[in-house]
């Protein structure tokens, strides 16, 4: 089977515990919130086989402790040096699909050889083919579902009956529509990118991909879908699906930032980037609630142009700035004409870093708010650590994350582009004035943000409502009940 860490428990030990296998998509926000999963099931005292690609699972290899009851499962995806900005994306979806399904069906075939079959599948978004091999050798599967229930209705309701509506809409920018069971209207910037025509051609896979996902849903008796979010944050969403046993077993980030105990759990992905120099120092330096955080995550790029008018907007707003700008990941060195114009003095007024622990960053006393592409691991920590922030999304889910974050929850601002698309450096400006300023708006945003970091730790801890969903769902996998 080939196991980074394979420690077999006693056979009585096997037939105790349910015993899941979990499989995701070789990215970092898929990894993150799947590998918080495991480490609650393993808390649980399930067992947890995790399949990822080869180059994922080195990485969580060389970057986690070894713990009791994990298993890592590596396949190829073809690009096992890690897939670079510019790889043919169809040939990795067709390689990751191919070998990936082989591997999970040889996984399957070997536990029920070795006397330890899975009781349960879970497998995250873009990978049907998952769902499809545990239906083949009749597994019960569940589906974790790594962004909101929002995105998840929405995906759904396109795929059952409003596909027209949306795409009229699309075609009508100033237009609002509201869809069922969810309480606000929404327009075209606020539905996920790849309803939205002229995404990129590049990611043409992911529409046809969602609707193979929704399709194997169909064929189930009783699926469930396990969201990372939690019920006090999305109880229409997570009910506006009746055929579906939809429930939030979220927010999937590190214990300790929940609980306080310890900051030692991290996550996935801090050595895919060149190291940077210990922000703490730094972060310690400043007054409380003072710093600006801006991240864009692990894939999103801005172009030179958007980054300039980002630059614009931090130098002449006077406050202290965190920003990461991520190394060139393909090796290749920054080329003169990309360097801002004003690196010097962003270097002077602030601190420029490739990465830095984000959680480590946001749960940091001097934090004021967070500049964020809105994705939805970055959205939901935030919310758990009681972070305003700036929304300034960029594609997939980002938009309807953005949405709700202004809207619906009322944490932060979201940025406006101009008619080309650019978000200039005085909307950026009068978003952090909003949230880092004086006003009204400021004090509401920081009683929601607190508000919503209490919820997020009172699902979370024992008893709490996401806690209660797991347990309920480990139960029932344990007496063989149809996940």
């Amino acid at each position: 089977m080939n196991f980074l860490h394979h420690s077999p428990p006693p056979a009585a030990a096997a037939k105790a515990l349910p015993h899941f296998l979990l499989v995701t998509f070789p990215a970092q926000g898929h990894i993150n919130p799947a590998l918080q999963f495991a480490k609650r099931l393993l808390r649980e005292g399930a067992e947890v086989t995790f399949a990822t690609s080869v180059y994922a699972c080195r990485r969580m290899s060389k970057g986690q402790p070894h713990l009791e009851g994990l298993h890592l499962a590596a396949f190829s995806d073809g690009y096992d040096g890690w897939f670079k900005q510019g790889d043919d994306v169809a040939h990795f979806i067709s390689e990751l699909k191919c070998c990936g399904s082989k591997k999970v069906k040889d996984l399957i075939a070997s536990s029920v050889d070795e006397g330890r079959p899975y009781a349960c599948l879970v497998c995250s978004l873009l990978i049907p083919w998952a769902a499809e091999a545990a239906r083949e050798f009749h597994v019960p599967s569940a589906l974790l579902w790594i962004q909101p229930a929002a995105v998840l209705d929405i995906y759904y309701y396109y795929f059952h009956g409003y596909s027209e509506l949306i795409k009229d809409n699309c075609l009508h920018p100033s237009r609002s529509f509201e869809l069922p069971g969810l309480p606000y209207k929404l327009s075209s910037c606020d539905l996920p990118s790849f309803l939205v025509p002229n995404s990129s051609d590049a990611y043409a896979f992911a529409l046809p991909t969602f609707k193979d996902q929704f399709d194997g849903l169909n064929q189930e008796n009783n699926p469930r879908i396990l969201v990372n979010t939690f019920d006090s944050l999305e109880p229409e969403a997570l009910r506006a699906i009746d055929r579906y046993n939809v429930v939030g077993i979220g927010p999937l980030i590190p214990s300790a930032f929940l609980d306080g105990i310890g900051l030692s759990d991290t996550s996935f992905g801090g050595d895919l980037f060149p190291k940077s120099k210990d922000c703490t120092e730094w972060l310690d330096s400043n007054a409380p609630a003072s710093v600006v955080y801006v991240s864009f995550g692990s894939i999103a790029v801005l172009s030179k142009g958007q980054a300039e008018e980002l630059s614009c907007a931090l130098l002449d707003c006077g406050r202290p700035f965190l920003w990461v700008v991520r190394a060139e990941q393909n090796g290749e060195e920054e080329k003169g004409e990309d360097r801002l114009s004003r690196m010097r003095e962003l270097e002077e007024k602030g601190m420029i870093v490739p990465w830095c622990s984000q959680l480590e960053v946001l749960s940091h006393p001097s934090l004021g708010c967070f500049v964020t592409h809105c994705g939805w691991n970055s959205t939901l920590e935030s919310l758990a650590l009681g972070i305003p922030t700036v929304a300034f999304p960029q594609w997939t889910d980002q938009g309807t994350n953005a949405k709700l974050v202004e809207d619906v929850w009322r944490t932060g601002v979201r940025v406006r582009p101009n008619e080309e698309g650019l978000v200039e450096a005085a909307e950026i400006r009068r978003c952090l004035e909003t949230v880092m300023g004086d006003g009204e708006r400021r004090e509401e945003v920081r009683r929601n943000a607190a508000k919503w970091k209490e919820s997020a730790r009172e699902a979370a801890r024992k008893g709490g409502s996401s806690d209660r969903n797991l347990k309920a769902f480990i139960e029932a996998v344990g007496r063989g009940c149809r996940c």
